[in-house]
């Protein structure tokens, strides 16, 4: 089994991503991933500077939180990015993460699988078009890894309403329990 890194990015407390990355971090755990949920919550992530020292290092010179996340980044089979959608695109944190991430673009990481679980108010199917396109963007850029999947889970606007979606808590739990 894989070594699994879940990267909540919504900084809403009782957000209703951060439930389906639960339930998703259980699934992968109950399929014998090694699994680990983090979330952007209370971490300091600045904007990447465009230095580009960190081609050379494989360290960004900002001292924050970004560089222990990349570390884990590095270190994971397959990678999970869980995100609200706000206006129809990936949120700013998680945007902000992956161009952090930029370290890792000439180093030796591990990741081959990238998934994207996302919410947000609108159900409608093009909703998570364009953050699956931003993320889509990002993972172009490391030639060993692919977008493997997505999920959506739209129709959820109050905090903590996806703990009461039962469809949307199960399709979550057998995301994560499909993982590669």
């Amino acid at each position: 089994m894989s070594n699994v890194l879940v990267i909540a990015t919504s900084l809403r407390t009782g957000s209703n991503s951060d439930v389906l990355a639960e339930r998703l971090t259980a699934g992968a755990k109950d399929a014998g991933h090694n699994a680990e949920l983090i979330s952007l919550k209370g971490k300091e992530i600045r904007f990447c500077i465009g230095c580009l020292a960190c081609q050379k290092t494989q360290r960004c010179v900002q001292k924050d939180d970004a560089p222990e996340i990349a570390d884990k980044v590095l270190h994971a089979d397959t990678l999970v990015f869980v995100t609200p959608i706000y206006y129809y695109e990936m949120s700013g944190q998680m945007k902000t993460l992956l161009d952090r991430l930029n370290p890792l673009y000439s180093a030796d990481y591990r990741f081959r699988r990238v998934y994207l679980l996302s919410t947000a108010a609108e159900d409608e199917a093009f909703v998570p078009e364009k953050a699956l396109s931003g993320l889509m963007g990002w993972v172009d850029c490391f030639e060993k890894a692919e977008l493997t999947d997505s999920l959506f889970c739209g129709g959820l606007t109050d905090a903590r309403e996806a703990l009461t979606a039962a469809a949307h808590l199960d399709a979550a739990y057998a995301f994560g329990k499909a993982l590669l």
